[in-house]
Formats: C-alpha cells, sequence, structure tokens
C-alpha cells in the first residue's frame, strides 16, 4: 500500500475498540487446483494488450445537461479490461478469464450512460459500479455532531442517508487523469465536494485511482483532505456476478468472510452498537459457505457489515469461488469492516448489458469500509477527518481461477 497518513485517530480507535472475539477464522482445504496468477486467454496475443500503453476513451453519451461523459479502459497483457465512466467514477464493466482462459464481464452495468440515468434506475437507484461518498453506508436519521455543532445531511433512504445523501458521489462527473505506473495501467478521478455540500461541512478534495495490475488484480486507491472537520467513509459499490451471463442470480457463489463479528441492524438497517458473534448465526461465512445455502433464513436477505479479524495494513475482507466458471476473487484492504449485499432490491425493472435483467440476487457487493453510522456510535472506530490530516486507503479486487 502507498505510504501515507491516515486518519491520525485510527489506530488508538480499532485497537481500544475492536476486541474480536477469541476464535479464528478456520483454515480451509481443498482437492481442486487454485490460482490467482494471471491466466492468458487463448486469443490474448491478439490483443496486443501492455501496460505500457495508455488507457483508451470513447464517448459513454452525455448527461441531461449536455455534459459529455468519457469511458475510459484499462488493459492488462492478458487481456483483462476494465472500464471506468466520468460519471460517477463508475466501473462499468470488467472483463477476467475463466477456467478455460475465456473472457467474461463480471460486473453488472450499462453500454452507455444513459442506464445510470434512466428514471427505472435513478427510481432504484443500486449505485451500479459507482464510487460511494461523502459517506458510504447509513447515517440515522442524516444527523450527527462534531465539536459540539450539529448537523443534517441529505435524507434519502427511510428517513436516514444512506451513501452520500440525495446527490452523492455516485452523480457528480469526476476530472479524469489517464496514466501508467509500475504495477500496470491508471485512471486518476478527481473530484472537490464543497464545504455544505449534502450539508457536510468543509471542502473535500477526493483523489481515487484505479490501477489494473499484470496479476489481475483491480487496485482502487482513495485519498482526501478537507478544511473543516467532517465524516468520511469512501467505496465502491461494483455489483459482481463470476457467472454474468450463464447465471441469472448469484446463490450458487461460495463466499468467505474473516469476521468473527457482525454489526447488528434494526429494521431499516442502522447498528444498534452491538457487533454480535457469528458462531452458530447465518452470518458466519469464517469457512466457504454459497450465498443461498442459508440466506433464506436472514429477512430480506444480506446486507450487513462484518468486523474484519484483522484492521491494520493490507488483510483479506473476503474470497468468492463460483464453481461453473471456475472464476475466484479475493478481496483485501486496510478497512476495518466490509459490507456483504445481496442484491436484494433487483427487481427485475433494469436491463444491462447484453440484455440481461437484472432480477433479486443478480449480483452481491463486497464494500470496504468502516462501519455505518459511525459518527453516532461512539465504540466504533472513528470517521473523522480533520484538517491537515490526508484520508488513505486501499482495496484490491483479485480474480484467479480454480480448475
Amino acid at each position: 500500500m502507498p505510504s501515507s497518513s491516515r486518519l491520525s485517530v485510527l489506530a488508538a480507535s480499532l485497537s481500544g475498540t475492536l476486541l474480536l472475539a477469541a476464535c479464528s477464522s478456520a483454515p480451509t482445504t481443498s482437492t481442486s487446483q487454485e490460482t490467482t496468477a494471471p491466466t492468458a486467454p487463448a486469443d490474448s496475443a491478439a490483443t496486443g494488450a501492455s501496460t505500457s500503453a495508455m488507457p483508451t476513451s470513447a464517448s459513454f453519451g452525455k448527461t441531461a445537461e449536455g455534459t459529455e461523459i468519457q469511458l475510459f479502459t484499462l488493459t492488462n497483457q492478458h487481456g483483462v479490461k476494465a472500464t471506468i465512466s466520468t460519471y460517477g467514477g463508475t466501473l462499468t464493466s470488467l472483463l477476467v478469464p475463466d477456467k478455460t482462459g475465456k473472457l467474461g464481464d463480471v460486473i453488472l452495468g450499462f453500454d452507455n450512460v444513459s442506464g445510470y440515468l434512466s428514471p427505472a434506475f435513478r427510481k432504484s437507484n443500486p449505485y451500479f459500479g459507482a464510487l460511494i461518498g461523502r459517506y458510504g453506508n447509513r447515517i440515522a436519521k442524516g444527523k450527527f455532531t462534531i465539536d459540539g455543532k450539529s448537523y443534517q445531511v441529505g435524507i434519502n433512504n427511510n428517513g436516514n442517508s444512506l451513501h452520500g445523501g440525495k446527490l452523492g458521489f455516485d452523480q457528480k462527473v469526476w476530472t479524469a487523469k489517464p496514466g501508467t505506473s509500475a504495477d500496470g495501467q491508471t485512471l486518476t478521478l478527481t473530484y472537490l465536494s464543497k464545504d455544505g455540500e449534502e450539508g457536510y461541512p468543509g471542502s473535500l478534495s477526493v483523489t481515487v485511482v484505479y490501477t489494473l495490475t499484470s496479476d489481475n488484480a483491480l487496485k482502487i486507491d482513495y485519498s482526501a483532505t478537507t478544511d473543516k472537520a467532517t465524516p468520511i467513509n469512501l467505496t465502491n459499490h461494483a455489483y459482481f456476478n463470476l457467472a454474468l451471463g450463464q447465471s441469472k442470480d448469484v446463490l450458487a457463489h461460495e463466499v468467505t468472510i474473516p469476521a468473527d463479528r457482525y454489526t447488528v441492524v434494526d429494521a431499516q438497517l442502522i447498528p444498534t452498537g452491538e457487533l454480535k458473534p457469528v458462531v452458530g448465526t447465518p452470518f458466519d461465512f469464517r469457512t466457504p459457505h454459497a450465498i443461498g445455502a442459508r440466506i433464506a433464513q436472514v429477512p430480506g436477505g444480506y446486507d450487513h457489515n462484518w468486523a474484519l479479524n484483522t484492521t491494520t495494513g493490507q488483510h483479506s475482507a473476503a474470497t468468492v469461488y463460483e464453481p461453473s466458471t471456475g472464476r475466484t476473487m479475493e478481496v483485501t484492504t486496510d478497512q476495518p469492516g466490509v459490507q456483504f449485499y445481496t442484491g436484494n432490491f433487483l427487481d427485475g425493472s433494469l436491463t444491462g448489458k447484453n440484455g440481461v435483467v437484472y432480477g433479486k440476487h443478480a449480483g452481491f457487493c463486497l464494500e470496504t469500509q468502516h462501519f455505518p453510522d459511525s459518527p453516532n456510535q461512539a465504540k466504533f472506530p472513528s470517521t473523522i477527518l480533520k484538517p491537515g490530516e490526508t484520508y488513505h486507503t486501499t482495496t484490491s479486487y483479485t480474480f484467479g481461477v480454480r480448475q
């Protein structure tokens, strides 16, 4: 992870508040051969892909105001491709190989920005692939207090604030700069969230760098500074389906989350403040379980934050395996939590790329993060960024195959 200071209170807050249960993540064994090493598709030589080349760009359409939206394509030497839009900094597609070497898109999304602006999309507002801010996840009643001053931010979810409010970072047009690095092709996105935007204090300068590496990882680096103390919790809301186009849902995907506890929530998905042991519950993913195996035991489906066992440095947040394609995905982060969401609110009203209808559980999200409603939960790690500090976090999604 690139060296950068994070919230100055983070280390103390984590060590003081996240005393995780003694039971450790059980190791698993498999007779299958698995690798996260690069897998070249059969036609990869024909792609001419090179990490030394610059990302390409094309028009992705226009907003209702006439703003031109660009779509950038990052490619590595194995033919893996990631496309990112300047609208919302949205990851619109990600082509990775299956166990036969065939490339396939594993991201829910649309072929044109119009899909993200349609009335049906805005009504259901699933945040497909978007950068989320200023505060990812929920803040109860949209209220919090900093240094004795109360703030009210945008309400957009059952009387609460979700993913930054009514007009979050997912609906902003970001400034883009394509480039290259030692790790691979990059796209740097910047956005200035002005003081008072959605009710948040301080002008927040945000930079997000997408990097597609030679080992088939999509790395996302987030950084930000502010001129007033403000809550911040940046993440990406990509919906994955490692068998997209072959399976209408993700219920057969096998998920592992190295977490002994999860945040208990009320009927509006606001944390109660309790960190409950996962043992003996359908939230126990310390060993692999198919998403659909126990989802019926969770009212509404999975949409919860897991408190990860490791909270310092880059560590595993989740691993996913899809049996029919053999694809695997490893999520690593430096964040203390991950929101596992199983597309519970997708209802078939949206038709995406290649005419695929997105019904219930068509995709899943693994949103690395600080805990929901942290500004109102004194026992949770702090999410307050102060002037003079630099917020920085890195999350990577690494793809492989299991034969």
